[in-house]
């Protein structure tokens, strides 16, 4: 079943985070999930300061913390939502990825802009913590922009027919035949106006890879009871799958952590990265 059972959910005192909060409740209340809420604050070791004056900025930033998971609190009683909360000690993005693992939880649920993010956001589609887990976690990672909730009746996977979306696409079919959601998939063909005038039947054999790669979506749907829409579009990749999310009103956009280039790390400019920066609705980043 694509239900996920462990949710952590990394909370900063952001509208961002605490709108990633209410939705992972709304996660947890469809499939009886634990949830626990883990918020990072910055070690102070900064050894040539005095004791005293380290030990002051020390509980200053421990209050920070424990004001933030209070604030957390309240919403889960707003929710009717039994939690954990853990204040951590450390990188953010690693003790994130680090508290995942140790848990075994199947899904982090995080806002796509942190507090640093949101001045930022001239400057990053991502903020810089939500990437690095992104990168870095062997775990399923939910994005969800700051005003929008969370839903399984219309699912936009998208493909590349990388190995990456290979799993992406499994959780997707499983996603659609346990929630009973419409599937939507979609592979795209990314060329300038420049190689499309250039070399045609080159653009013509990715249309038809295109269409291969759907074609195996259709076949592993129809094998699990799963009816799936399938669209090839010849376009700059993330502005194709947004703006196909926005115009289907879709829930939920799901997609592997990578594509072809098979790269180790999310990267500033990549695909992925540019979907969950200007998706309409929340972004699943599936590992494989």
């Amino acid at each position: 079943m694509g239900r996920y059972r462990k949710i952590l959910v990394a909370a900063d005192g952001s509208e961002s985070s605490k709108n990633a909060f209410r939705q992972a409740c709304a996660i947890g209340r469809l499939d009886k999930s634990w949830i626990t809420v883990i918020t990072t604050i910055p070690a102070y070791l900064d050894q040539y300061q005095l004791l005293n004056i380290r030990e002051k900025v020390s509980a200053a930033l421990h209050e920070e913390g424990k004001k933030i998971l209070a604030e957390i609190g309240r919403i889960a009683s707003e929710e009717d939502a039994f939690i954990k909360t853990i204040l951590d000690e450390g990188s953010p993005y690693t003790t994130i990825v680090d508290r995942a693992d140790e848990g075994n939880f199947d899904l982090i649920v995080m806002g796509r802009h942190g507090r640093k993010g949101v001045e930022r956001m001239e400057r990053a589609l991502v903020g810089s913590v939500t990437a690095r887990v992104i990168g870095n976690s062997q775990r399923d990672v939910l994005v969800i922009p700051q005003a929008a909730s969370i839903g399984w009746n219309t699912i936009l996977f998208a493909t590349d027919g990388s190995k990456y979306s290979a799993s992406a696409m499994e959780k997707a079919i499983d996603l659609a035949r346990s929630y009973g959601g419409r599937l939507m998939a979609v592979s795209v063909v990314d060329v300038t106006e420049e190689f499309l005038a250039q070399a045609p039947e080159a653009v013509e054999r990715l249309v038809e890879t295109a269409k291969e790669y759907l074609s195996d979506v259709k076949e592993r749907a129809a094998a699990a009871g799963v009816a799936v829409d399938t669209l090839v579009r010849e376009a700059e990749a993330h502005h194709a799958i947004t703006q196909l999310a926005a115009k289907n009103k879709a829930d939920v956009i799901i997609m592997g952590s990578h594509g072809r280039t098979g790269v180790r790390r999310l990267l500033m400019g990549s695909v992925t990265e540019k979907v969950i920066g200007y998706a309409p609705c929340p972004v699943l980043v599936v590992r494989t």
